[in-house]
């Protein structure tokens, strides 16, 4: 069977992550176009994957009115830019592989839902969480009865200083009118993980957080609007000199200093910490999202869950204890320990992936991700997409209606 055909609608991190997938697996997959407007990432991606210049764009939209230019797109353009492409790639019979979230609105998430149920396309949303050997080892046993029935679970998100500092304070999800508030652009993944393992729908939420460090009360005395103009930068966690420049002194070049520049190199990182936004001081950014939130979450048949996200961690794998009538399971993203109550013994359990790069990260996930799309496509089989448009559409609703309750301070109920 020919490979899938695929256009990659925004080459940044992402974008130009999947589309490693087809080049490792030629078989199943090649890149044919690609619509970017950074010159840089757009042309590097382009010789990548040999792309005839005929099909590369600047511009998403020109991308769409061009006579179809493959079987499948990956969309990954900013999270408050995806409804367009969608919409339109949709009635162009794309089959649709879109970065999440969906939207960054309900009204959003449910014009996409149902330009894919029209078309009667393939249509996948990259909640990679659900596609790891980790999770699909989680749910297996939970389905199997090991640990009676679910009652509860706990999960918390250690997004990291570091990673906050990066993506959230000074980068391109900081901020909830250019981008989306916390919990959809970071979140997501979690609120739809906790409802995929529940396996019942969630039926009411409540939520408090806030934005407890990253803002100008904060700063130190003599803190200077750029690090690299700072006389007490050395004492600061959240350094930019010595985080983007300390790693790029040890030999990495990847994520997240491609984000910065596309070519990596000390002259350029230096110039992007002058002129750019990667450079400011953490407590002088525009940035309004919250920097912690807690979730408890009311699901059908009378289970619980409680959710946290934290930027005051270490690095570190999504944390999760899941509480049943039969046994209680542990777990960090890669190792499970599964303790009985009747045999008093615990089972523990490494399902690491291998590969530890952005394909083989989240934990093998964007592989699960991607192999599972294209044989939807290949075998005109949806049942391969784990986050389809129904459920996702659903637990985007979750995230929504959380983020209502901290804003009014109550408990509001899902509504699909």
């Amino acid at each position: 069977m020919a490979p899938v055909t695929i256009a990659v609608i925004g080459a940044g991190s992402r974008g130009s992550g999947y589309a490693r997938y087809a080049a490792e697996h030629p078989d199943q997959a090649r890149i044919v176009a690609v619509a970017e407007p950074r010159n840089a990432y757009r042309e590097r991606l382009a010789a990548q994957h040999s792309i005839p210049s005929q099909q590369v764009f600047t511009d998403w939209q020109d991308a769409a009115a061009a006579p179809k230019l493959a079987d499948a797109v990956l969309i990954c353009t900013q999270d408050a830019m995806h409804v367009g492409p969608a919409l339109a790639f949709a009635r162009a019979g794309y089959h649709i592989l879109l970065e999440k979230p969906m939207a960054t609105d309900e009204a959003g998430c449910r014009q996409i839902v149902a330009a894919v149920r029209q078309a009667g396309v393939q249509f996948a949303v990259a909640h990679v969480s659900r596609y790891t050997p980790y999770t699909q080892r989680l749910k297996a046993i939970i389905d199997a009865g090991a640990i009676g029935d679910l009652v509860c679970l706990q999960r918390l998100e250690p997004v990291g200083y570091w990673h906050q500092a990066h993506s959230f304070v000074r980068g391109n999800w900081r901020n909830e009118a250019e981008s989306s508030f916390m919990l959809l652009a970071k979140s997501c993944h979690d609120l739809d993980w906790i409802r995929h393992i529940m396996g019942v729908p969630c039926q009411a939420v409540s939520s408090f957080g806030s934005l407890q460090h990253f803002r100008a009360e904060e700063a130190p005395e003599g803190a200077a609007q750029r690090c690299l103009d700072c006389g007490v930068e050395a004492d600061c966690p959240y350094s930019a000199r010595r985080y983007y420049l300390d790693k790029l002194a040890s030999g990495h070049t990847g994520w997240p200093l491609d984000v910065l520049t596309p070519e990596p190199t000390v002259a350029t990182v230096t110039a992007a910490l002058r002129e750019g936004p990667y450079g400011r001081c953490v407590y002088h950014c525009d940035n309004d999202v919250v920097d912690n939130q807690v979730v408890n979450l009311e699901f059908a048949g009378g289970r619980s869950a409680s959710f946290t996200m934290t930027a005051f961690t270490e690095a570190a794998g999504r944390r999760t204890e899941i509480f049943g009538t039969r046994g209680h399971i542990r777990g960090d993203g890669q190792h499970l320990n599964v303790f009985d109550f009747l045999s008093n013994e615990t089972q523990h359990i490494d399902t690491a992936a291998t590969d530890a790069s952005i394909l083989g990260g989240h934990g093998g996930g964007d592989f699960g991700l991607m192999a599972g799309f294209l044989r939807a496509i290949t075998e005109d089989d949806a049942t391969h997409i784990l986050s389809g448009p129904e459920e996702t559409l659903e637990t985007h609703l979750m995230v929504f209606a959380a983020e209502r309750a901290r804003h009014e301070r109550r408990v509001v109920d899902v509504e699909v």
